[in-house]
Order: structure tokens, then sequence, then C-alpha cells
């Protein structure tokens, strides 16, 4: 029984907190949103400032041998 209400102390101490008018950790969520919805204007501003160089992409890895196998056929039967 003492364990039921040992986990249960977490429970009750958010809905108290809620029952208040608390939310914890409301601060952290509108700090980050307010990051999120500033990010694209500083990446607007950085992209007018210089161009970017193209970049290519090269294959690589399983992906390259996936390639390879596909391009040649199959080995002659016995």
């Amino acid at each position: 029984m003492f364990e039921i209400a040992l986990a249960l102390i977490p429970l009750f101490l958010l809905v108290g907190s809620l029952l208040f008018g608390h939310y914890p950790g409301f601060r952290t969520i509108v700090r980050i949103s307010e990051r999120i919805w500033a990010e694209p204007r500083a990446r607007a501003a950085k992209s007018q400032r210089r161009p970017r160089a193209p970049r290519s992409h090269a294959i690589s890895g399983g992906l390259l041998i996936a390639f390879g196998y596909a391009q040649r056929p199959p080995p002659p039967a016995p």
C-alpha cells in the first residue's frame, strides 16, 4: 500500500499545481516556441548575406553497393 501511495505523490502534486493555475514548465515551453519562431527570420537574413555553394550528394555505403549490383547482370547459371 505504501508503494502505491508513494507512486501517486507526483500525480497529486501535478493536479494540485494545475488546480491553482500553475503549469510546471510553461516558461520553458514559451522560450522554446519563441526561439522556433525567430529562427526562420534569422535564416532568411543569413541567406541574403552570401550565397551558398551548391552541394553534391555522392552515393556511398550500402547505396553504392546496391547500384553496383543493379548495373551488372546476374551470374550465368551452371
